[in-house]
């Protein structure tokens, strides 16, 4: 529609509704409260009548259409893009609308239909399926430690620099946790070099400045390949559950089935067991 049409579709709901919808001057538009409030039941009436329309395609076999989805940025990033490109491949006509962020999101403001999240849950508007917990393990270059030596001890990180992930902050000391024999060691991370972006410190890890803590699943192929190597192989590091969501309240469709599904297969508890083993 033209901006035109728009405008007069708008004054004909106005008027329809006895309210004002949106505030109007010379350089920009914006909500009423009563234009928010109606926008926001409109948005779940649609998504509602989308879904209705979705459930008559049910009996298809195959999955079909458009699916939202959001999961924390590392693991997308690493894991989560390979599986989706697999998973297209095996499914033709289904597309992928993938976003990648840390932040808490609201699945029915946002749209999103499918979530991955790590940490524990405890948002009933939510269906949690457990996926295999999110393991970190440290890691330095061979080179890295030809030049300052091989920490044996947690503690023994502490003479080292460590490259720390997350948003640092001087009254907020980053702390790193191992555990052996049931017993946890914490570790204060000192080092020159921090980012809020993981993938900038894997890097920084490989080029030697540092030891890094990730994500086994993504550090496993650094190690195989030899640009790093795993330090203090005797003690577990962090590990934090991970789940993937669906909204609550309404039968999942065949798209969101068949991705969740797939998910469990690929990355549920049983999964990683048989890659261990």
């Amino acid at each position: 529609m033209s901006p035109q049409m728009v405008a007069k579709h708008v004054v004909f709901l106005e008027d329809r509704l006895g309210a004002t919808l949106l505030h109007r001057t010379t350089r920009r538009q914006s909500l009423t409260d009563v234009g928010r409030a109606y926008y926001d039941r409109c948005k779940l009436v649609l998504a509602e009548a989308e879904a209705a329309d979705t459930l008559a395609l049910d009996m298809r076999s195959q999955p079909k259409g458009v699916l939202r989805v959001n999961a924390p940025v590392t693991f997308g990033s690493f894991s989560l893009a390979p599986f989706v490109t697999r998973y297209l491949d095996r499914y033709p006509e289904m597309q992928i609308d993938l976003t990648l962020n840390d932040r808490f999101v609201d699945p029915l403001e946002e749209g999103f239909e499918v979530m991955i999240r790590i940490g524990e849950i405890e948002d009933g508007s939510l269906i949690a399926y457990p996926l295999a917990p999110y393991r970190l393990i440290a890691c330095a270059s061979p080179a890295y430690l030809e030049r300052r030596g091989t920490p044996a001890t947690p503690a023994e990180l502490e003479r080292h620099d460590c490259l720390t992930y997350g948003y640092w902050s001087p009254s907020v000391p980053c702390r790193w946790l191992f555990s052996r024999d049931g017993k946890v060691e914490e570790v204060k991370a000192n080092g020159r070099f921090r980012s809020n972006d993981w993938k900038v410190l894997l890097h920084a890890a490989v080029e030697g400045f540092g030891v890094t803590l990730g994500p086994q699943s993504v550090l496993q192929a650094e190690i195989a390949a030899g640009r790093l190597v795993r330090i203090l192989p005797d003690y577990e590091g962090p590990a934090r559950p991970m789940h993937v969501l669906r909204p609550a309240g309404r039968r999942p469709t065949i798209k969101v089935r068949s991705f969740v599904d797939a998910l469990i297969d690929a990355y549920g508890p049983s999964a990683r067991a048989t890659a261990e083993h």
